[in-house]
């Protein structure tokens, strides 16, 4: 199999760490879906990354549906739960952490713009949907040590993935001094082997 992404994308992000908790051998293709030469379009006509080319050739899009097949490939080290309401918990905890990058990335593409066509009205609302969305994650954590619990999934892989993000691009957003629960789980994430080697880097 053959995953296609930036070294800045947490979706992609989010898949490649999938990749390694289930010990599923790939090969990895950089490529920025925003430079001219960029390949993408050519494996999704929605051209965003992360994109799975299977063995047949057959590609597979939206860090979502990779994730989830990828956890049926490999019986070893389940990520998504089998019963139906733990697995729509951690679902949930996943879009809640995708939707917390949606904005944020809307928010760096915007900022993206020459002043003159930036929207202060659209980065602000874009804005609160990331202050929403870490006082839920903060909430619905609370002094659990996972956010499903006692088990480690992919509901902390998503989490984790849009808090480094944030981390990344978003320094001024005091997310570790608002919510001390997420800022201990992002630490105890970063030190897992499959976060160390997706750190975002431009």
């Amino acid at each position: 199999m053959k995953l296609i992404g930036s070294l800045t994308s947490p979706y992609v992000r989010k898949a490649r760490i999938v990749l390694a908790e289930k010990h599923v051998g790939y090969t990895f293709e950089l490529d920025v879906p925003w430079n001219d030469d960029s390949q993408v379009p050519d494996y999704n006509p929605l051209g965003k990354v992360p994109v799975l080319i299977m063995d047949d050739g057959t590609s597979v899009f939206d860090s979502r549906v990779i994730v989830e097949y990828l956890d049926s490939v490999n019986p070893v080290s389940r990520l998504i739960p089998d019963g139906n309401r733990r697995r729509i918990a951690v679902k949930r905890w996943e879009a809640l952490a995708d939707g917390i990058c949606d904005a944020a990335a809307a928010i760096f593409l915007e900022r993206k713009r020459s002043k003159t066509q930036q929207s202060g009205q659209w980065i602000s609302r874009q804005q609160k949907k990331v202050e929403g969305g870490l006082e839920a994650a903060a909430r619905e954590l609370g002094d659990r040590k996972w956010c499903d619990g006692n088990a480690y999934s992919l509901a902390d892989i998503a989490l984790g993935c849009a808090l480094g993000y944030l981390a990344f691009r978003f320094p001024e957003i005091k997310w570790r001094e608002n919510f001390p629960n997420l800022a201990e789980l992002s630490d105890r994430l970063e030190k897992r082997p499959a976060f160390m080697e997706t750190a975002p880097q431009d």
